[in-house]
């Protein structure tokens, strides 16, 4: 039978790269170490670690374990954090994982609203790139909720927060923000400018492929940026149009928006397991009630956009 302390064992060996320094790491004789993988081993099947190899690595049957080892120890660690959310609803651990510009944007007043009523809760919140790191979060056990865009082949709760509106972003003056005072701006007016934009495989950058791609051009690059935070300074700047989504905004924003023709939206959800318990739950409700995103009737409407 396996037991959680082998698994600990095999993933302290794996990120020390050697005996001798995983066995301080855990307080044990390098002897007693060695014989814990040896069972695990004998349970597997096969030889997990290269011993020969400096520093120590992974065999195929090891690798292939790896992951499901490292997802055991995650789920074992989380059993007392649960257990005292269940008992008092109040204390606790409460994992989040999003995209940067919705922890911007979006989560500034919900968190302030949970802390509020849950002050002893500790939350962490993990920011991605891309939305196949919401799902591995998710499904590795290191979240407890992820809040973003549509996430393909989740098969546990989703609740939909609203629908992101984007705009389009210009430096003041901009004679296109001007010509469209008042009124959508179309895409295709801009098809020959060099945009401010995040990578291809960052949702916000996928967005803007995507709208474009609709409008029947493909944009040109002025600047790629790595934060989101980022983009509707740059271009506001002058360096070049960028499309964001409008929460991302803050008040004090000094560059021209105008709404993009045709329109561009991003349903946005939060994603939990099919049964979510308590805490999990009323996260939830909390994060509806107060993230200031616009609610539309039909996230699958003209202009929805994944941005995977």
């Amino acid at each position: 039978m396996v037991t959680l302390r082998q698994l600990q064992y095999m993933l302290a060996i794996v990120e020390e790269g050697s005996f001798t320094r995983a066995a301080q790491r855990l307080h044990i004789s390098q002897p007693a170490l060695s014989r814990q993988l040896q069972a695990l081993e004998r349970f597997c099947g096969g030889l997990l670690v290269e011993r020969d190899a400096r520093p120590l690595r992974l065999t195929a049957l090891g690798q292939a374990i790896h992951p499901h080892v490292r997802a055991a120890v995650t789920e074992a660690g989380r059993i007392r954090p649960a257990a005292a959310r269940a008992v008092s609803g109040l204390r606790g651990e409460l994992q989040l994982a999003t995209m940067d510009s919705i922890s911007l944007g979006l989560l500034p007043p919900v968190l302030r609203a949970w802390h509020e009523s849950h002050p002893a809760m500790e939350v962490r919140l993990a920011e991605h790139r891309r939305t196949k790191d919401l799902m591995a979060a998710l499904g590795e056990g290191r979240a407890d909720i992820a809040i973003g865009p549509a996430l393909d082949g989740w098969h546990g709760s989703r609740r939909l927060i609203g629908v992101a509106e984007f705009v389009v972003v210009l430096p003041p003056g901009d004679t296109a923000a001007e010509h469209a005072a008042g009124e959508a701006l179309p895409l295709a007016d801009l098809a020959d400018r060099a945009w401010v934009r995040l990578a291809p495989d960052n949702t916000l950058g996928a967005v803007l492929d995507e709208a474009c791609a609709t409008a029947g051009f493909t944009p040109r690059t002025a600047v790629q940026a790595e934060q989101s935070a980022a983009t509707p300074w740059l271009a506001a700047s002058g360096l070049g149009p960028a499309l964001v989504p409008a929460y991302l905004l803050p008040p004090s924003f000094t560059g021209r928006t105008r709404l993009p023709d045709p329109p561009v939206r991003q349903p946005l959800f939060a994603y939990t397991a099919a049964t979510p318990g308590p805490v999990v739950a009323g996260f939830v409700e909390v994060l509806v009630r107060h993230a200031r995103v616009a609610r539309a009737p039909d996230p699958d409407g003209p202009g929805a956009v994944s941005g995977r």
